[in-house]
């Protein structure tokens, strides 16, 4: 039997290559990533993870070495589902959603971590094995970007054989965001797809009128035109305009998306394994979206999430995020330059072995 016995928490804040910049949030200069081991009797270690983009991260790692250590130990790590149940309701009363849902998703990922070890078998093909590539898109915090460093910048995104770029909006004008979108545009040419994200900084009207002024230059999708939350906003932005939109990242419970997708209309549902409730609640919007007859798509934590999306037969798009956290694992995204798809890792496990060496000197204190 695969009993928990121990579970350790590591903290590590790690500083961006540059500042980055986007509408809501404003400026980045770090990330976080908590980092959980679960150790069970019978010797197998399962490694989960989570990031913020640059703050929050002790709090979270404080619950999963506090509360959620006491609802794991001394229970069967193969039931990975009833343990997602058990997290949720173990602090659900002081923590549905927000915070909870990073912890809980770190150790999620680290059960299937041990899942996918145990089956000998990669995680791609544990959840489906619909195959072993997704597409993939260049997803930059661009918006303090001057238009030619934005448009250099992307030019590394092609050069990496990716074959979609997404930039950040936001501006003080409506105009100065059309300018950088026909920029990028003319510059990629009419064959690569295009996406933008507002980062929840518009209101619905202005979401509307943007939509409308974007619709010719063949945007595939607008991310986050307005807050999350606001479902009948983002139905009315569909409605008038005739734009997909794309949402998400910052919904933290799969119930949330099911509200979103029914009356929110979105067309591009987009989790988060490190914040949804990790492989588990990622899983179940994928199948939410399926039901729906839409594909998934995902933000960010790329080096985990080509696995998931690759599993799939409802597979979107996946993001290469800014935040290079596969840049401190011992085998960052690989790209197939031959058609622009990310391709998942075949060994058992969740795919991700980090690099403590390279982690060390950003380790802090919980």
């Amino acid at each position: 039997m695969a009993i928990i016995k121990k579970i350790t928490t590591e903290y590590y804040r790690i500083p961006l290559p540059e500042i980055m910049e986007d509408a809501k949030h404003g400026l980045h200069t770090h990330f976080e990533v908590p980092i959980v081991k679960i150790l069970t009797e019978d010797g197998q270690i399962g490694l989960g993870y989570t990031y913020t983009g640059g703050f929050g991260g002790a709090a979270i790692s404080k619950l999963i070495e506090i509360e959620l250590t006491n609802v794991l130990l001394g229970q069967e790590a193969d039931n990975v589902e009833t343990l997602w149940e058990k997290m949720q309701t173990g602090i659900h009363y002081v923590g549905h959603g927000g915070l909870a849902s990073f912890a809980i998703s770190a150790c999620d990922i680290a059960l299937w971590d041990i899942r996918s070890k145990k089956a000998g078998i990669p995680l791609y093909q544990l959840l489906g094995g619909a195959s072993n590539k997704v597409r993939t898109y260049g997803g930059a915090i661009d918006l303090s970007f001057p238009i030619e460093k934005l448009l250099d910048h992307h030019r590394k995104y092609l050069d990496k054989g990716l074959r979609a770029v997404k930039i950040k909006l936001g501006q003080k004008t409506l105009k100065e965001d059309l300018k950088r979108i026909e920029a990028v545009r003319k510059m990629i040419g009419p064959d690569i797809t295009f996406m933008v994200d507002a980062n929840m900084s518009w209101t619905v009207e202005t979401a509307v009128r943007a939509a409308r002024e974007m619709l010719k230059y063949d945007i595939l999708f607008l991310e986050e035109p307005i807050d999350p939350n606001n479902y009948e906003g983002h139905a009315r932005i569909a409605d008038l305009t005739g734009m997909a939109i794309a949402a998400g990242e910052n919904l933290r419970t799969p119930i949330e998306f099911e509200h979103l997708i029914r009356y929110g209309k979105i067309a591009f549902p987009q989790p988060d394994a490190s914040n949804i409730g990790g492989i588990t609640g990622f899983i179940k919007v994928a199948h939410l979206a399926q039901i729906n007859g839409l594909c998934v798509s995902a933000h960010g934590m790329q080096e985990l999430h080509v696995s998931l999306l690759a599993a799939l037969p409802n597979a979107g798009l996946l993001e290469m995020h800014s935040f290079p956290i596969d840049e401190y694992t011992m085998r960052p995204l690989v790209i197939d330059k031959t058609d622009g798809m990310a391709v998942a890792p075949e060994v058992p496990g969740i795919g991700v072995s980090f690099n403590w060496d390279k982690l060390a000197p950003f380790k802090m204190k919980i």
